[in-house]
């Protein structure tokens, strides 16, 4: 969020990688896949093995994986579960904009226009089933923990940080803030090519910065638009945020007229609040390990059945050995729980509680803590 850079500019902090040594990361699985989609390619086309089956989200995951943990890094990879039903309007526009995307792409390609050729085959670009089934696959031989959410991966991530069960979530999605992760990485699975900074942005210095409660970041979020409702029709970041500042909450902005009258019809805002306060999420009792890799079945996986090469494959698997072999490097700090959010101004508490179901852990190793 723009308002977030001008209001609370010391809550965002560009970091290098080295940083980050010995922090334990939940990684949203589903937008790191994307951008290993639409970064590693060729002519514009999604890299994939003599039988057609896509391949750059593999090679994606495994050098971006391999470089973090060279570096001191311990990540965490989160998998999207069921969508919530509020998550069916954004779908629906999400396909519309496919189908749009198909439109121009025929068109683009009729012209001979390769520049919007790539473009929109980058629009088409989508994380399926079999792709993220393949992903956990990799993981698993590397060694590296992960698990599938009950619902939102985004949510889950923020649910292990608050936890303490990892240092911070990873997304370029900003809701991730909104589900109330103490801290947020953003770029850290971006490629390497593009040389964007990593960004970490503390929870309790953008609400300090804004002079916002938690309650109320969500509100202005749901204000700008989101996964679960649309935004308010002639509200940007800088009067979203003066409603909230001047108003307290959506229900009392929405009683002045200037902004009643931008109110999208059967605007669903205090069940998008909800989905934010209480999401679906495990009861992150998952103590994460990582484990040596399993090269000979990388080896399996990655060169006789999708044409990886060997070599590079075999070296790969040797840096996580290697990494595993040191093993964990143990930071002063991590003896030191970040709290999630400092409230600053004084709300009435919420009388309802989060809802919590069980995560699907397959991984490296996730152990069940004993209670």
């Amino acid at each position: 969020m723009q308002v977030i850079a001008d209001r609370a500019p010391g809550a965002v902090r560009k970091v290098e990688m080295q940083h980050l040594v010995g922090r334990k990361i939940a990684i949203d699985a589903s937008t790191s896949l994307y951008q290993f989609l639409v970064a590693v390619r060729s002519e514009g086309n999604t890299l994939t093995s003599s039988d057609g089956s896509a391949t750059s989200h593999l090679i994606g995951l495994l050098y971006r994986t391999v470089n973090m943990v060279e570096t001191g890094l311990k990540p965490v990879y989160v998998f999207d579960g069921k969508p919530p039903t509020m998550k069916g309007g954004e779908l629906a526009k999400r396909r519309e904009r496919r189908e749009k995307a198909e439109e121009s792409l025929k068109a683009a390609e009729e012209e001979g226009d390769e520049d919007e050729v790539v473009k929109q085959k980058k629009r088409l670009t989508k994380v399926t089933p079999v792709i993220n089934e393949q992903a956990k696959r990799l993981l698993k031989l590397m060694g590296i923990p992960y698990v599938t959410a009950p619902c939102e991966a985004e949510a889950e991530c923020a649910a292990l940080a608050k936890a303490g069960k990892v240092w911070a979530a990873a997304s370029q999605d900003m809701d991730t803030l909104l589900f109330g992760t103490p801290v947020l990485l953003r770029n850290l699975t971006a490629p390497a090519a593009r040389k964007l900074p990593i960004e970490e942005i503390r929870l309790d210095e953008v609400l300090s910065g804004l002079e916002y409660t938690l309650e109320q970041l969500i509100d202005m979020g749901i204000i700008l638009g989101c996964d679960y409702c649309d935004s308010v029709h002639g509200v940007g970041p800088k009067s979203g945020y003066e409603h909230i500042k001047r108003h307290k909450s959506i229900e009392e902005a929405i009683k002045t007229e200037k902004f009643a009258k931008g109110v999208p019809p059967e605007w669903p805002f205090d069940q998008a609040r909800d989905l934010f306060r209480n999401a679906e999420v495990s009861e992150c009792s998952t103590d994460f390990v990582w484990e040596k890799p399993d090269t000979e079945g990388l080896v399996q996986f990655l060169v006789h059945e999708m044409e990886f090469n060997e070599q590079r494959v075999r070296s790969a698997a040797a840096k996580l050995e290697k990494a595993a072999g040191k093993g964990q490097q143990v930071r002063i700090d991590s003896f030191f729980k970040i709290t999630a959010a400092r409230k600053v101004v004084k709300r009435e508490p919420a009388k309802s509680g989060t809802k919590r179901k069980d995560a699907t852990a397959g991984a490296g190793s996730a152990k069940k803590t004993k209670k």
